[in-house]
């Protein structure tokens, strides 16, 4: 009996599955075998082990295991190749910064931020995306969307008391020990000094304070901790009440902003369709509807010109009041026009990650062969922005609101 219990134990010990690096065996018991990196998987393991075979041109295998190789990826249209595919490495392409190569999809993505409480591990280059981890203890990161790492925590000096510990999303707040606000200074007469608090008298040297009937005994060190903790207070009262401004002063300056825009445009259109003549040198009038149809009709005739021009060459001032009606265009902006231009929602929530979607969706469809105007103008027909095509035909100079 006692031999079998050891027997049972030195297997329990020694487990098979923990020398096994790939966990899988054969029919045999045999451990499979993995296969390198730069090889990928010709015949699984079954009855006999794997075996494997070097990648093909055109696929590529990074680190050694049971799969197949993959295929390559192709860098985007006008992006450059750092380095071609090889057996145990993908396409390396040049994205501009803030940008890093999305394989899966064979595009250029903006480089991912780390929230407040996370910091970067890993920054974002042209073959990774930002790698962000949260801040461990001892560290704090108070930033929003940064792509820096995790800050060491502050500690308090001696002359300093800790009011509020490290976290993640915040660093040691303290303060001064000796700070006394609302302290009075010292009589240098013995007098008594009229403003000092009820209730608190003197000490002599032969005589003891004897506080009045009902009234609380301060110590210094008592009224030296109130005085921090009222001056704490006050601070803090001051700095949430100087926030609350700030963001009332801002929400009433972006209303007013808006309602600016939306008169401005009304009374354009409404200028536009008002019914006042025009006098020939004939003496005949014409009323603002048969001036509509006419424009209509040379508008028609204009559309159904395909415009050869590539968005790419417009002015950088033109392209930026196009982004600006697109990012500001709620239901009908910039994901919306990218489902006409025939991107996918994967690529657009990529798009959605960055500060400024609408400039990384067109700056991405720039650089496709084709990307005229023409096309630009008919997907934005589609969704119903016809404010944006007046802006992209405008001759000169966009439209300015006074």
């Amino acid at each position: 009996m006692t031999l079998f219990v050891i027997c049972a134990l030195l297997l329990l010990k020694v487990n098979p599955g923990d020398a096994c690096a790939s966990k899988q065996f054969t029919e045999s018991g045999q451990c499979c075998s993995l296969c390198p990196a730069g090889f990928g998987v010709e015949v699984p393991c079954g009855k006999e082990d794997t075996k494997c075979t070097p990648c093909p041109q055109g696929t590529y295998s990074p680190s050694e295991g049971l799969d197949r190789c993959r295929p390559c990826a192709r860098c985007p249209s006008g992006v450059p190749m750092l380095a071609p595919c090889s057996g145990k490495q993908d396409t390396q392409c040049d994205c501009d910064s803030g940008f890093f190569f999305l394989s899966n999809h064979g595009l250029c993505a903006p480089c991912s931020k780390c929230n407040r409480g996370y910091g970067a591990v890993a920054q974002c280059s042209p073959q990774q995306n930002t790698v962000c981890q949260i801040c461990g203890p001892g560290t704090y990161s108070e930033e929003h969307l940064s792509m820096k790492p995790c800050q060491t925590c502050t500690q308090c000096s001696d002359s300093e008391v800790e009011i509020r510990a490290c976290m993640p999303n915040s660093d040691t707040l303290c303060m001064d020990k000796t700070l006394h606000i609302l302290s009075r200074p010292a009589e240098s007469d013995g007098s008594r000094d009229p403003s000092r608090s009820p209730g608190v008298e003197e000490v002599t040297e032969n005589q003891e304070a004897s506080p009045a009937p009902g009234t609380p005994k301060f110590t210094p060190e008592d009224e030296g901790g109130s005085n921090n903790i009222l001056a704490y207070v006050s601070v803090l009262a001051a700095v949430v009440l100087g926030l609350l401004i700030y963001v009332a002063y801002k929400c009433w300056r972006s209303c007013k902003q808006k309602k600016a825009l939306s008169k401005a445009r009304a009374a354009e259109l409404g200028t536009s369709l008002e019914g006042e003549k025009l006098q020939s040198d004939s003496g005949v009038f014409l009323d603002s509807h048969s001036l509509q149809d006419n424009q209509t009709n040379k508008g028609t005739k204009r559309d159904s010109k395909q415009d050869n021009r590539l968005y790419i060459n417009l002015p950088p001032h033109r392209q930026e009041e196009v982004e600006r009606l697109l990012q500001e265009g709620g239901g009908r902006g910039w994901r919306q026009l990218g489902v006409a231009l025939g991107y996918e929602p994967e690529q657009l929530d990529l798009f959605g990650h960055g500060e400024a979607p609408a400039h990384t969706l067109l700056s991405n469809w720039a650089q496709k062969e084709g990307s005229t105007l023409g096309l630009l103008f008919s997907a934005l027909v589609r969704i119903e922005r016809p404010d944006v095509v007046t802006v992209l035909n405008c001759p000169t100079q966009g439209v300015s609101v006074v």
